[in-house]
């Protein structure tokens, strides 16, 4: 079964990402892809954090041929609706059935913050522009022969402020057409339990699948980046005091992850976890062993 008949069917999945390389060559990528062969779908990220990566659809398509499933994600970023419209039905045409929308972090974050940001559309339009060419239909409402028939994903900060509007924001998104939500890595558990029963409030979970976030970290450094530099992340002072206090910091961060796995697996609503092993790909395998997660 590919992504969708999983999720449609109530099985409880696990995706993952990987950044695909700064650079034109793909063995890298290849070895990357032998860690996720227990994993239901991975993300290909477009460049992320507005630095310049071989494109997601390119890294989607080298994935497909080592037999693992891609969710290219598409960002607002880069490109007006005409380039999002096109790469998306060549992308459809290459054999990539998911695509996860994003307005895209901005470009002052990367490495050419002198460039021109688009953001011609946000997600939720992109949802919904996907949804029209799933339907059939360009946004200028033309009719296309032979439409695709992706399977729709967005993101969600269950963290940000107003804690109110994640939950309508997340409403809007599903209602676009978005069929699974992965979101932001958790590490303040009971801030995560409280979205989720807001989530539950309102039957979202019924409308889409959601994965909770979970990310492994190597140091007390890279989580101080993270509550710096994402916007609402929240990161509880007793894990800063576990990763600087620790005999070993990489050891802890997995012990962490494999915890929040642990405590979330039986809330009810969630769909299953995504993995974000940020430029740290090779935990894939152990996180998903030691969690218990290979059967699912």
């Amino acid at each position: 079964m590919n992504l969708k008949e999983k999720i449609d069917s109530g099985r409880f999945v696990v995706t993952a990402e990987i950044g695909p390389p700064v650079g034109a060559g793909a063995e890298a990528l290849k070895k990357k892809a032998a860690h996720f062969r227990d994993i239901d779908a991975v993300n290909i990220t477009d460049n992320q954090t507005a630095i310049v990566r071989m494109s997601s659809i390119a890294c989607a398509r080298i994935l497909l041929e080592q037999g693992v499933e891609p969710v290219i994600q598409v960002t607002c970023r880069d490109r007006n609706r005409i380039a999002i419209q096109s790469d998306l039905l060549g992308a459809w045409a290459l054999g990539i059935q998911n695509a996860l929308c994003l307005t895209g972090d901005y470009q002052t974050f990367g490495n050419h913050p002198d460039s021109r940001g688009v953001f011609d559309l946000d997600s939720i339009q992109l949802v919904a522009a996907v949804r029209g060419l799933n339907e059939g239909r360009l946004m200028s409402g033309d009719e296309i022969k032979d439409p695709p028939r992706f399977f729709i994903g967005a993101a969600a900060n269950p963290f940000a402020e107003p804690f109110d509007f994640r939950i309508i924001r997340l409403g809007k998104k599903i209602r676009a057409g978005a069929c699974f939500i992965q979101t932001q890595p958790v590490f303040d558990i009971p801030h995560f339990r409280k979205w989720m029963r807001g989530v539950r409030e309102r039957e979202l979970h019924r409308k889409a699948a959601i994965l909770a976030g979970v990310m492994p970290v190597k140091s007390a450094k890279a989580l101080a980046h993270m509550e710096k530099e994402v916007p609402g992340m929240r990161i509880p002072g007793e894990l800063f005091d576990r990763m600087e206090k620790a005999a070993d910091p990489k050891e802890e961060g997995v012990r962490i992850a494999l915890e929040t796995i642990r405590d979330l697996r039986g809330e009810q609503g969630l769909a299953g976890f995504h993995l974000m092993p940020l430029l740290w790909e090779s935990i894939t395998p152990r996180l998903v062993e030691e969690s218990g997660l290979r059967s699912h």
